[in-house]
């Protein structure tokens, strides 16, 4: 029983360790109003403020004036993780735990899901926010960046 602890403590090296306790408050940085980078108007995401156990947000996607997509998500805390729950336009809520928090980039994952198996968050060092999903279509690995920038919530 007692090599138990060191097992544990080497489970993790050199891979991103899945248990770290986490708080709304590490992701108060994504709050706001973003503006899709090179989007049409309107093409943006709204994440209100942590409150009641949750942030929320919003996105919507804008093509030829005409909205093409929309999101609802969500940001809720469970004991010391944080899990990432969105409802697409015309498919199923889907949920994703935490698996990684370094600094201001956030990376959920539900690996039994279809494409995305990812939703990562990163807050830039030029104020820009990059949003990102990615995992495995069809047996090959995929990504798909959302650059936005800070605008006003007006």
């Amino acid at each position: 029983m007692r090599a138990l602890p060191l097992l544990f403590s080497l489970s993790c090296a050199g891979l991103p360790c899945l248990a770290q306790a986490a708080s709304l408050a590490d992701l108060d940085w994504l709050s706001g109003c973003w503006q899709s980078t090179g989007g049409e108007a309107g093409s943006e995401e709204h994440w209100l403020a942590a409150a009641g156990g949750s942030l929320l947000g919003m996105g919507r996607t804008v093509v030829k004036g005409k909205m093409v997509d929309f999101e609802f998500m969500r940001i809720e805390q469970d004991k010391d993780q944080l899990i990432f729950t969105a409802k697409p336009s015309r498919k199923p809520e889907a949920s994703f735990q935490m698996i990684s928090l370094q600094g201001k980039k956030v990376v959920f994952e539900n690996a039994t899901k279809d494409f995305p198996q990812r939703v990562i968050y990163q807050l830039k060092d030029d104020g820009s926010l990059l949003g990102r999903i990615e995992g495995k279509s069809n047996d090959k690995e995929r990504a798909i960046d959302f650059p936005m920038q800070r605008k006003s919530c007006q």
